[in-house]
């Protein structure tokens, strides 16, 4: 009876569709030749080894090697940073025409205001590098690079709130479950360190508006893939990472003797019962001992010279902060991770706008031009994408009062601004237009879809043929949508 249980069980496992393509792909015997295929694969296009991965991956010749993503927390006011709207001025206090911004476009948040009056930026603007990229006064150091920057300014997006608009702007979808855009490189192209995550989550609080909207684990997490492929988030207080020192009277020679143990013991529950989240198991205990090792050394700031650290400015050793993200993402980029995410919050200003956004700035600015002009000096830049942008925009309508000083916005997926910098993104230009009231696309619309194709492109993925089977249907991170934005590729 129990052989005839075990044969049935077995039989269950074997036609399981998710055992079975996970098995296929990850299991212990084929995991050596799954990762030496994979390697093969990945060296042919870009003469750097790769660790995992899948053998059909990249389908050409890749423009890049990693991605960091800024993602800015919030919604940042796209005419107050990069849209830049002169003529709004002449406008200061008047109705935004229904015409251009219907009542059925409003939040309930702003829509029982008697008036929606038009809020030009209270900055001033100025174009910058040979490109002529616009640029407001608080943004300086940003302006030293800005022939490095793609700015899109017919960015959109479909949510009108900050959960399933991050949720979309991470996953391909405002419905929460999906893989987050890490994980999906991760589990397509492997990683380039077997000592560290392929993917790396980091957060920061803004001055501008300290707290902010809150950031949960999927926005880092792997979905329906295998859960190897989630992001490893670091903390931005106390350890980095939980657990990676070893526990008083515990040394590095009885924890390696415990975890050979505990992978023995896996080993048989695995051959008894198939299940592939073991292997999933025994691969992160292994990762984790590892980054045991490497993290400290990563995190050791001891060799990084002083004019670079007068770069990022004087949070770039402060834990938790933006400065020190952006250089623990370099860092990170130099040691082979393949997908590094930066979350800044405070970007919410529905009020009081002019002293957040000062705030906001005053936290970002710098370290991000640092980056940039880091990663050049290390040779890092051509091969590394970086994104900037948040969730949604702003409304050109001020949120409650208006004056000469201050005023606030509304969430407004509309029309946003974003930009890229690094491999096989055109520097120094300005992509799409809204409309007069930066309300709507004027020109050359770039949807988050349409990102996320161009994205997938330069890291050598066609992306409508990178999917995964689950539950009888071919997922892919651009769902069934999705076209290379070809005009701001070098």
């Amino acid at each position: 009876m129990m052989t005839k249980l075990s044969d049935l069980q077995n039989r269950q496992n074997l036609w399981h569709r998710r055992y079975f393509l996970r098995r296929m792909s990850t299991s212990l015997g084929g995991l050596g030749l799954a990762t030496l295929l994979g390697s093969d694969a990945n060296a042919r296009h870009t003469g750097q080894q790769a660790i995992g991965g899948l053998e059909s991956l990249p389908h050409h010749k890749p423009r890049a090697k990693r991605i960091i993503y800024l993602f800015q927390s919030g919604g940042p006011a796209q005419m107050d940073l990069y849209d830049y709207k002169p003529q709004l001025a002449k406008r200061f206090g008047e109705e935004v025409p229904k015409s251009i911004y219907p009542d059925d476009r409003k939040t309930t948040m702003s829509n029982a205001q008697a008036s929606f009056p038009v809020a030009p930026s209270i900055f001033k603007f100025r174009q910058h590098g040979k490109g002529g990229n616009w640029l407001p006064e608080t943004l300086p150091r940003l302006a030293e690079v800005a022939d490095d920057l793609c700015i899109i300014n017919s960015f959109h997006t479909d949510a009108i709130n900050h959960d399933p608009a991050a949720t979309l702007m991470q996953s391909g979808s405002q419905i929460p479950g999906r893989p987050s855009i890490g994980s999906w490189l991760g589990y397509g192209l492997g990683n380039m360190n077997a000592n560290l995550p392929a993917f790396v989550a980091m957060s920061s609080r803004g001055t501008g508006k300290p707290g902010g909207q809150p950031l949960y684990d999927r926005l880092w997490g792997s979905g329906f893939l295998p859960s190897r492929f989630q992001g490893v988030k670091f903390r931005n207080q106390g350890d980095p990472v939980l657990d990676i020192n070893n526990p008083g009277g515990v040394d590095t020679t009885t924890r390696r003797t415990m975890l050979d143990t505990l992978k023995e013991l896996n080993e048989l529950q695995l051959s008894a019962t198939g299940n592939p989240d073991i292997e999933t198991r025994i691969a992160q205990y292994e990762l984790a001992y590892r980054m045991q090792m490497s993290i400290p050394k990563l995190l050791d700031m001891s060799d990084e010279p002083k004019h670079v650290l007068e770069l990022y400015g004087p949070d770039a050793l402060k834990p938790g902060t933006y400065a020190y993200n952006c250089l623990i993402a370099r860092r990170l980029a130099e040691s082979g991770v393949r997908f590094i995410q930066l979350f800044h919050q405070g970007w919410d200003h529905h009020g009081k706008l002019p002293g957040a956004m000062r705030g906001q700035c005053k936290d970002t600015d710098a370290p991000s031009a640092a980056l940039i002009k880091d990663l050049k000096q290390r040779g890092l830049f051509d091969d590394t994408i970086i994104v900037w942008g948040g969730e949604f925009g702003r409304t050109i309508y001020s949120q409650g009062k208006l004056t000469k000083e201050q005023y606030g916005r509304d969430h407004h997926p509309s029309v946003m601004s974003i930009w890229l910098a690094g491999g096989g993104i055109k520097g120094g230009s300005t992509y799409g237009k809204s409309d007069d009231y930066s309300v709507n696309v004027a020109e050359n619309g770039v949807h988050v879809h349409d990102l996320h194709a161009t994205l997938m492109h330069l890291m050598g993925i066609q992306h409508e043929q990178f999917t995964f089977r689950y539950q009888g249907r071919d997922f892919r991170l651009t769902d069934v949508h999705g076209n290379i934005v070809q005009d701001i590729l070098s």
